[in-house]
């Protein structure tokens, strides 16, 4: 097979892995290669508002902190999430840019 889906650990997500240019890909491969990430990515907004759940409980505990150690790590793990969150919204918007390569 010329593509594969990739589970990104970060992400949390399967992320496609394409081995040719996209032109290159037969039409029944591109077809399957869409759908397969139209169902990926249609778990993409759960896995932006479980992300948001872990900021928000990660920012309860440093409103709460004192320790001025753990209120830095905590600061880095909720910077990594909206990195995380961030780039699975650019995710979302791959799909936008596939459909309109198809239908030229």
């Amino acid at each position: 097979m010329n593509y594969a889906f990739q589970t990104d650990e970060r992400l949390g997500i399967p992320l496609p892995v394409l081995h040719m240019e996209w032109e290159q890909y037969s039409e029944k491969e591109r077809s399957d290669i869409i759908y397969k990430w139209e169902v990926i990515r249609g778990r993409i907004p759960n896995r932006v508002a479980q992300l948001e759940r872990i900021i928000n409980e990660k920012q309860a505990l440093l409103y709460e902190e004192e320790d001025f150690p753990t209120s830095c790590r905590l600061n880095s793990e909720i910077a990594e999430l909206a990195s995380c969150i961030n780039d699975l919204h650019l995710w979302y918007r791959v799909n936008q840019d596939v459909a309109a390569k198809i239908h030229r």
